[in-house]
């Protein structure tokens, strides 16, 4: 007589990052996007005074880093801490 294998999935439920996680993936997402942003539009920028120049990087970063970087980073931290059997 065959068995019923059929098996529910598990759903796992992950919190919010501690604000030590969520420090590292600000950092994460942040310093390579200043890096690569300074090494590209840079060049550009020198003759703008620091306070402008700043204002201009700030205006294309945080976009970048909040809308592109932060949701990628949720999603690797919830898989990092969902797989089973690694």
């Amino acid at each position: 007589m065959p068995t019923n294998t059929h098996t529910t999935p598990t759903t796992v439920t992950v919190g919010p990052p501690g604000k030590h996680q969520l420090a590292l993936m600000i950092w994460l997402a942040v310093f390579p996007t200043l890096t690569v942003l300074n090494l590209t539009i840079g060049p550009w920028l020198t003759d703008l005074n620091a306070v402008l120049r700043t204002f201009v990087l700030a205006t294309i970063a945080v976009p970048i880093v909040i809308y592109g970087l932060m949701p990628r980073l949720h999603r690797l931290r919830v898989h990092i801490l969902t797989r089973h059997g690694a």
